[in-house]
């Protein structure tokens, strides 16, 4: 296992994205539509949103896509690697210009992960990003070992539905200690926040912007998504207010003034996490004046 250290500076989280898009892989024509919908990162599904009889098309139709770099990120949630399908997914994406990272579902050991970043490297001697996705009671209880498995580990995810079968829960809330879980294995591990997992009702949208923010207070950062029009509620929820704005700004301009843990007037304290902090919300609200 190899664990990378600690992230605390902003520095850490000023290119995460907040939206993160899944469309069909087997629907070229709506992947093409997602690259121009606004989401921060595209992630063309091969898994469960491609039935079986169409688990082959949606590989060359991908692989087509990505011979070239696209206009925006885009990930490839490949299928499990424990079906007949994840080697071919694997042999086929690899070696693509434009693939941006892999998203490796149903993962429970770092094993796993250890082997598709061996079996994925490129031949320049670089990593391909991996995304696990922790969907079953195991993978959370082997959270940090996934996280921390490879260097080439950029970020670790719940997935909810699968996790929610597995654990049998009826009541939303039972998942927040797992999701803390992963939250806090992300961290340990040197990665950035997690993004949340879906939201499946794609109309329910005061619905989506309750979680976001019950998301965001457990420290979540960003969501994926299924529709473009959760997109802007997404980057509403994540996005700081403005006292949050102006707190960070005054901290950050007291740092510059006087370097070193100091206590403001206001009360507040400053050291280097807080400082970090501040400077991550700073970056944040720079998204909404981006062109």
């Amino acid at each position: 296992m190899t664990a990378r250290p600690p992230a605390a500076s902003a520095a850490s989280v000023t290119s995460v994205p907040l939206t993160w898009l899944y469309v069909p892989g087997d629907r070229p024509e709506v992947v093409v539509k997602a690259l121009a919908s606004g989401a921060d990162v595209v992630i063309v599904d091969l898994e469960d949103a491609v039935a079986p009889d169409r688990k082959e098309y949606a590989r060359s139709a991908t692989a087509e896509l990505l011979s070239e770099p696209p206009p925006v990120p885009v990930h490839v949630r490949v299928n499990a690697l424990d079906t007949v399908h994840a080697e071919d997914d694997l042999k086929a994406l690899a070696p693509l210009r434009g693939l941006g990272a892999l998203r490796l579902p149903k993962i429970s050991a770092a094993a796993d992960v250890v082997r598709v970043a061996e079996r994925a490297a490129p031949a320049d001697g670089g990593a391909l990003p991996l995304h696990p996705l922790l969907e079953s009671a195991l993978g959370v209880e082997r959270a940090y070992e996934i996280a921390a498995a490879h260097p080439s580990v950029r970020g670790v995810a719940l997935g909810e539905a699968d996790l929610r079968a597995d654990l049998g829960v009826r009541d939303d809330r039972a998942l927040d200690w797992p999701r803390s879980r992963v939250i806090v294995a992300a961290r340990a591990a040197g990665l950035p926040p997690p993004a949340q997992s879906i939201h499946p009702d794609t109309r329910d949208l005061d619905g989506l912007a309750r979680s976001c923010a019950h998301g965001r207070a457990l420290g979540f950062l960003g969501r994926a998504a299924i529709h473009p029009r959760q997109l802007p509620v997404i980057e509403r929820a994540y996005a700081p207010t403005p006292a949050e704005i102006e707190s960070a700004e005054h901290i950050v301009e007291a740092a510059a003034a006087r370097p070193g843990a100091q206590a403001l007037p206001t009360g507040h304290f400053i050291d280097p996490a807080i400082l970090a902090q501040a400077r991550r919300t700073l970056t944040l609200a720079q998204r909404a004046t981006r062109p």
